[in-house]
This record gives structure tokens, C-alpha cells and sequence, in this order.
């Protein structure tokens, strides 16, 4: 059987040819390199399986990714032609193909790289087809990201008689949506304040919410309108956004996203909010105004989150014609508190232990909270009001890095910030995601 083709760009090859050009065999001790080096030697008979050996192999030494398990899985030597048409024209194409999928995000508790993101999603998807009756322990068990090679073999065989190609074609389509249109850089460059894939990337990336990817592929490939498909991803912000405002718990996301939404063909705005009010259980609603409204007053929320909100506000509010300095992307601010958790060094006193804690606390809150385009030096963070907004001799204060903020500069011209103020900017802030985030 033949091997596999190798490009010119892949590493071995490179690595090959750099040897060659710089090593010089006649200076080797030959004896001594060859009492240095054990090799092993693996014959197999016409009827054995490669395959399984080389998973046999590989479960006792170094783990590769999934995705190379899969290629191994997927395809044999001598099938050269479906190799290329079915992974390497999709995968390895070229280097900037290559760098794409080998990308690393932060999903969960652990990184990702997007071919294994990828892979996960759409057995997440296939395994909720229900012309193939999958057990719901099954489901469970394909749902464990750490065995998904193994979930792969055991659904192949279990649930399409051990038939692989029959989701080569299936993976190459999901796979081409998916390099069509999931794009980490987003959150580097403006985000655009249309409704849309592109916003739905800014909260994937942004903001760690990788449970969104097979739910976001399933509505890729299987709504075809334009106008329908950005109305559901618009709501899906208003989902998330309005749970997050208010600190609602996440850890039914996954089965949520991709069992629920999935399983029952949720592909437009409508059916969304129509599933949302038939549920009997409702960890998963949909907060209302005068919920989030209490979120932008009380939520102590973690910086990321923070900051995303208060971005994806920005991005939408924000009247791109009238100002002259530019929106940057999401991972270009930095989380501000106006009000410092030092207060007590420069700021007013307070006698009363009760009203330290009542200051301590909404000092947290989103009113208080500014994103900046830079950080600032702990000798301005700490400052009194006056300084910390105009900074002093060569350092900076929040003018000069939260320029043009629809969500902040206004109050700049404040001439003392205390609690009043935090709830006066959190009621803005409410009224602001409430024409952003409508239900």
C-alpha cells in the first residue's frame, strides 16, 4: 500500500531537507549513533489492521490530538484520492489552512484547538438526528469532549454499521461553514452594531462561550434566509447578554444549546421564544427588563464578562458618523473601576461601617465599571475623582483612554462620583441594553 502524499511545506519534509543540507555523514560514528538508537519494528500480516495497532500504540506513549486519531480513523493507506478530497483539501490544504484549524481557544476548563471544536460540534449535531434513534446514554456519552475519538468509533459503528464514509461528505460541507464563518480575529477589529454571525463570534471569543459553536453550525447550515438567520443570532445575543447582566447561572448551557435547541430544529427567532414559554423547567428563561435592570444594579460579574457587556453596548449605541476616534475590538480594552477598590486613600471618608460596606459593594456593580483602551497607571487608578479623570503630569486618566465612549464619557464632566452617581450611570446603562437586548 502506498503512504500518504507529504507536501513540500510539511515539517518532515522540512525537516529532511535541512538535515541533509547541513549534516555531513562521513564525520559520524555510525557504531556509536546506532548504540544510541532503539528501533522498532512492526510486520503485519495482509488480514491485521493497521489501524488498531496504531491506536494501540499510541494509548501507551504520547496522545495525539483527535484529529489526527481521526485521520487515521477515517481514511487507509491506499485510499489516497477520498484522503484528499475529504481532509486534506479541507484541513491541510496550505499553511494558512493549516493555522486556522490548529488554532487554540480557551473552551471550558481546558484549550481547544478549533479541528477538535469542530468535531465535537458536529457529532453533537449527527447524534441528535432522529431518524437514528440514539439512546439518550449514548447522547451523554458523545457529549464527554475528552473521549470524543472514542465516541466517534463507537457512534460509527454503533449507529451507521460501522460505515464511515457515509459522514465524509456531511464533515466536508460542516467543515467549510464552519471555516466560512467562525473568525477569532473578530474580537482584534471594530465589531460591526448589525445583528449577526459576526456579533455571535465577538460572544464565543470574547467572552469564553464556546457552548454556543454546534448550535451556531447547526443554524449555518440549515437556514437558508439571510434575514431570518441574523434575527436568531440577534436574539441569541439577547439571550446570553440579558443572563449574563444578571449572573444567571451557565452550566445547563451545553445540554440546553445542543441537546434542547438542536434536537427540536429551533432555526428561527420565533420558535426560540416560543420554546423559551413551554418550558416546565425555567433554569433556562429569559430574563425580563426589570430583571436586568436589577443585574446593572447589583451583579458583581467577572471582569471579562464586564467588559463584554459593556462593549457589545458601546458597539451598538455608538453613531460611527459622528465621532472621529474609532471603536477598537473587544480584546483591545482593559476593565476599569471608576470608583477604586481603594477609595479609602484619597477618596471621601465614610464614618459608618455600614455605609464602607454599601460603597464596597456597588463599587462592583456595572455603574462603576468603564472598559479603556489602555490601563491605568496605579498611581492615577488610586487617585481622587479630579485626577483620575485628567491624570496627571505625564500620566493619563480616563479622558484620555475613554474617548468618544458613549457608555462613559458624559459622565466625565461629572464634578464628583460617588454611589448617586454609580446608580444614576447603571440606570443608563439599563435603558441602553434595553433597546439593544429587546424581547
Amino acid at each position: 500500500m502506498e503512504e500518504l502524499p507529504c507536501k513540500d511545506g510539511d515539517n518532515i519534509i522540512q525537516a529532511y531537507h535541512y538535515f541533509k543540507k547541513n549534516l555531513e555523514p562521513s564525520k559520524f560514528n555510525l557504531q556509536n549513533i546506532l548504540s544510541k538508537i532503539l528501533f522498532v519494528g512492526i510486520d503485519l500480516n495482509f488480514d491485521e489492521n493497521e489501524q488498531q495497532i496504531f491506536d494501540t500504540i499510541n494509548s501507551l506513549g504520547v496522545s495525539l490530538t483527535t484529529a489526527e486519531l481521526l485521520k487515521n480513523y477515517f481514511f487507509n493507506r491506499d485510499e489516497i484520492e477520498t484522503y484528499k478530497k475529504y481532509w486534506e483539501d479541507i484541513f491541510e490544504r496550505d499553511d494558512v489552512t493549516k493555522l486556522y484549524w490548529d488554532r487554540e481557544i480557551t473552551a471550558g476548563s481546558s484549550k481547544k484547538t478549533f479541528i477538535d471544536l469542530f468535531f465535537f460540534s458536529y457529532l453533537q449535531i449527527k447524534v441528535q438526528d432522529k431518524s437514528l434513534n440514539i439512546k439518550a446514554e449514548d447522547k451523554v456519552e458523545y457529549s464527554k469532549v475528552e473521549n470524543l475519538f472514542e465516541s466517534y468509533k463507537a457512534f460509527i459503528k454503533d449507529y451507521l454499521t460501522d460505515n464511515k464514509r457515509i459522514v465524509l461528505e456531511e464533515i466536508k460541507n460542516y467543515a467549510t461553514i464552519f471555516r466560512e464563518n467562525f473568525d477569532y480575529e473578530v474580537i482584534e477589529k471594530e465589531l460591526s452594531n448589525d445583528s449577526g454571525i459576526e456579533r455571535i463570534n465577538a460572544i464565543i471569543f470574547g467572552l469564553d462561550t464556546s457552548t454556543l459553536i454546534p448550535y451556531v453550525l447547526f443554524i449555518l447550515k440549515n437556514v437558508r434566509d439571510e434575514n431570518v438567520k441574523n434575527e436568531l443570532f440577534g436574539f441569541i445575543e439577547t439571550y446570553i447578554m440579558r443572563r449574563m447582566v444578571i449572573h444567571a447561572n451557565t452550566k445547563n448551557y451545553n445540554q440546553f444549546f445542543t441537546d434542547r435547541l438542536i434536537s427540536n430544529e429551533i432555526l428561527s427567532k420565533e420558535q426560540f421564544l416560543l420554546f423559551l414559554d413551554k418550558q416546565e423547567n425555567k433554569v433556562n428563561f429569559l430574563p425580563s427588563d426589570d430583571e436586568m435592570k436589577n443585574g446593572f444594579n447589583d451583579s458583581k460579574l467577572i471582569n471579562k464578562q464586564a467588559a463584554g457587556i459593556l462593549y457589545l453596548i458601546e458597539s451598538k449605541i455608538r453613531n460611527k458618523k459622528l465621532h472621529s476616534t474609532q471603536l477598537l475590538g473587544l480584546n483591545k480594552y482593559s476593565l476599569e473601576h471608576i470608583m477604586p477598590k481603594k477609595w479609602e486613600n484619597h477618596w471621601e471618608k465614610l464614618i459608618q461601617q455600614e455605609d464602607k460596606i454599601a460603597r464596597n459593594r456597588k463599587l462592583l456593580t456595572l455603574g462603576n465599571l468603564t472598559i479603556i483602551t489602555q490601563s491605568l497607571n496605579s498611581s492615577i487608578r488610586d487617585a481622587d475623582w479630579l485626577i483620575k479623570k485628567i491624570g496627571k503630569n505625564d500620566k493619563k486618566g480616563l479622558e484620555a483612554y475613554a474617548a468618544g465612549l458613549e457608555t462613559l464619557y458624559e459622565y466625565l464632566k461629572e464634578p464628583n462620583w460617588n454611589e448617586q452617581m454609580i446608580q444614576c450611570r447603571a440606570t443608563f446603562l439599563y435603558e441602553k441594553a434595553k433597546n439593544v437586548w429587546k424581547i
